[in-house]
């Protein structure tokens, strides 16, 4: 199964495979937490996904950076 993120670059949607996607947590200068995954295109390329908790919460990806 794969994740889809917006390519901002190509303004394009694209798929990325499971295995180049990991979970992460932000925390803003207020300390706001947001959750998002991150996926790595083939060209080596960091794409972001924000999601809300619940779903970060039930995803199975490893926990990134």
């Amino acid at each position: 199964m794969a994740v889809e993120f917006y390519d901002v670059k190509t303004r394009k949607k694209v798929k990325i495979d499971d295995k180049s996607v990991e979970k992460v947590k932000f925390t803003t200068k207020n300390g706001q937490v947001r959750y998002g995954l991150r996926g790595k295109t083939e060209d080596g390329r960091n794409l972001t996904k924000f999601v809300s908790q619940k779903d970060w919460d039930a995803s199975k990806f490893k926990e990134g950076k």
